[in-house]
């Protein structure tokens, strides 16, 4: 469910209101907000009818009605953890929290189990040359370097797939027709797949400008050398929910500096500060773009996603970063290619 507004109630709202609100909504539930939009709890016709059997007029408020300590996720559970925790509780719809404690989505199990096909399309740039992992990539794309017993390509594409996402194009370059060869038009994965070719280097983005058709909805755009277990579909709900024109998951990433560090003004030393760590936040290479954004990507040019990024921030446009809290693996050297597939039976069905 992508319209929240229809299911939300404050403290001062009625009985009356809340029947309302439950009775005319498929969901047959309503979240309570705060004065800041955050959940504070939900509200059933359970909760309703045991109010009224202790007296509660239909004109009274839902304060001390609604239940406080509702079973919620976050947005970065992943399906599986989900599908796992309303079963154990028997629930069969749940709250997705943001990270700001605003609801972005509601969570249904029969959807869970059984993804609806969703428009919003994949766009996977898989036409890199993969230098630093040679030799494994001297005769095979990296993308296709398998991981899990499994090309690292097919775990993207089902991942996606297992969310209801199966319209995917792949812009490819360096020896495409193996990745060609491999996925044809994606049957046997279950997915829809079309082919873009890149006859030259096009950056993280400069690919989108040789796309064949227009886009309508908000899509995904993803590097192929990834392994992650992020929840693409809370990942749309975020941006939708935020009135985002472009999303970018982010991760965390420390660095410690290997000296002490000396604060100094005019010669005099102030602070001495050994090894310090500093916190960053570094592009994951996931996106969520609305179609507008492809406007704005030079034709058959180089052109790479923080570029896009700046000209959007430069615009003035809705912007915001997804931080991923997930499993998340860019497989770019050995020692990361060697991590992944020690990795993968623990995070991946193998």
């Amino acid at each position: 469910m992508k319209d929240i507004g229809k299911i939300k109630l404050t403290v001062s709202s009625t009985i009356k209101e809340a029947l309302h609100i439950i009775d005319s909504g498929a969901v047959k539930f309503a979240i309570v907000v705060d004065c800041d939009d955050k959940l504070i709890g939900t509200l059933t016709d359970g909760d309703i009818r045991r109010a009224i059997l202790d007296g509660k007029s239909l004109d009274a408020s839902i304060d001390g009605v609604y239940f406080k300590e509702p079973t919620t996720v976050n947005v970065n559970n992943t399906k599986e953890e989900i599908i796992n925790l309303c079963t154990s509780k028997n629930i069969y719809q749940i709250p997705v929290v943001g990270h700001d404690g605003k609801v972005v989505s509601i969570d249904f199990l029969d959807e869970l189990i059984r993804p609806e096909v969703r428009p919003n399309r994949v766009i996977l740039m898989v036409g890199g040359l993969g230098k630093r992992l040679r030799p494994l990539t001297e005769s095979t794309p990296k993308p296709m370097l398998h991981v899990g017993g499994r090309p690292i390509l097919q775990t993207i594409v089902e991942r996606f797939v297992s969310y209801g996402f199966e319209k995917i194009t792949m812009c490819v370059g360096y020896k495409s027709n193996s990745i060609q060869q491999y996925f044809g038009n994606g049957d046997k994965f279950g997915a829809e797949i079309e082919y873009v070719l890149e006859d030259k280097r096009m950056g993280t983005a400069g690919a989108l400008s040789l796309l064949p058709f227009k886009l309508d909805e908000p899509f995904f755009v993803m590097n192929g050398d990834l392994l992650t277990n992020v929840n693409f579909e809370h990942l749309l709900d975020f941006h939708i929910a935020n009135n985002s024109v472009s999303t970018m998951c982010v991760r965390e990433y420390d660095f410690q500096v290997p000296y002490g560090v000396v604060t100094v003004e005019q010669s005099r030393i102030l602070e001495i500060e050994e090894k310090p760590v500093q916190n960053f936040f570094v592009s994951a290479g996931i996106y969520m773009l609305d179609p507008q954004c492809i406007d704005l990507i030079p034709d058959d040019e180089f052109y790479d996603m923080p570029a896009l990024f700046e000209k959007l921030i430069e615009n003035k446009q809705n912007v915001f970063s997804f931080p991923l809290r997930e499993y998340w693996l860019d497989i770019g050297r050995i020692e990361e290619y060697e991590k992944a597939n020690k990795d993968y039976v623990e995070y991946f069905d193998a």
